[in-house]
């Protein structure tokens, strides 16, 4: 059965991109009174989402972090979003942003260049470029990119990898985007090898959330480029027991999900565009406190269904 998805899932990746729509693109009162309702409700919303997310971390007996913002009217609810967690596969996504960013700016021709590899650059959890099964000739940094984003393959992520300088490369990319906090120390599968306490790979939920938003709906790519890297996001078929499981499914959700080999870490990033409204942007990651526990991927739908309640969006 594996076998013959991951047949299918290279068949999508093989000449053409995935077709993903596009669709992100009372009472009287003084103003004093409005300024105040609006701060006393924030101030609420915080606190519940504290208690209800200290509830839940004590139940999974692990830890939480999670940040979400409203784009449309700058209101932040998080938890721990400051505190370092392993980003896992999460990276991939502005991975690939990093990698569209040098296509536009100094290599023209990069994404559609064609990479190939060996044998022993084959590596674990690579549905796309598994030695022997993946496609013959290679494959187009783009379709690498697509790779990457949907299945999380961790050979595509390598080679991209390689295309901007390594992991240091991957640091120095965080670093061009005013992030001083996140950074990258391994290519895959020893970036997932979190232990407790270890700085090597990780992000805080607050800023891959900001990475996110500056790559999505920001500046940091270009228009095209932006709209590209979310196609790939909506593309993902990593997520739908995650983020997305949260939210009610007419919601337009991208995402990037991660799991790690030791203490169930995890994280998943998402732009989440509302049927109304601007998006949200959205970051999660937790781990367990046993170092053999399991990562439960309901525990970032949960947490985005506390996150958006306390942003106002319940529908």
């Amino acid at each position: 059965m594996q076998h013959i998805r991951s047949q299918r899932l290279r068949a999508k990746l093989g000449i053409s991109a995935i077709a993903i729509s596009t669709m992100f693109t009372g009472v009287a009162c003084t103003a004093q009174d409005t300024t105040a309702t609006r701060t006393a409700s924030s101030s609420q919303a915080k606190v519940d989402v504290t208690k209800e997310l200290k509830k839940l971390e004590e139940s999974y007996n692990g830890r939480i972090g999670a940040y979400a913002i409203d784009t449309g009217t700058g209101r932040v609810v998080s938890y721990r979003a400051n505190e370092r967690f392993p980003s896992d596969s999460t990276f991939k996504a502005p991975l690939c942003g990093a990698i569209l960013q040098k296509a536009r700016t100094s290599d023209p021709g990069l994404l559609n260049r064609i990479l190939r590899w060996t044998k022993e650059e084959t590596v674990a959890n690579s549905p796309i470029t598994s030695w022997g099964r993946s496609p013959v000739g290679g494959l187009t940094v783009s379709q690498l990119c697509q790779a990457t984003v949907t299945t999380s393959d961790n050979t595509a992520a390598n080679l991209l990898l390689k295309q901007i300088g390594g992991p240091a490369g991957m640091t120095r990319y965080y670093r061009s985007l005013g992030d001083k906090v996140s950074r990258q120390d391994r290519y895959e599968p020893d970036h997932s090898y979190w232990k407790v306490g270890d700085k090597k790979g990780t992000i805080t939920p607050a800023s891959m959330a900001n990475d996110l938003r500056q790559l999505t709906l920001g500046s940091a790519l270009a228009p095209q480029d932006r709209q590209q890297l979310l196609n790939w996001m909506r593309g993902n078929y990593t997520g739908n027991m995650h983020i997305r499981a949260g939210l009610p499914n007419t919601w337009l959700i991208a995402d990037k999900t991660g799991h790690g080999s030791y203490y169930g870490t995890g994280g998943d990033i998402a732009v989440v565009q509302p049927p109304s409204g601007a998006p949200l942007i959205i970051a999660i990651y937790s781990h367990r406190d046993a170092e053999d526990g399991v990562s439960d991927p309901k525990i970032f739908g949960t947490t985005a269904a506390i996150l958006t309640r306390a942003l106002g969006k319940t529908s």
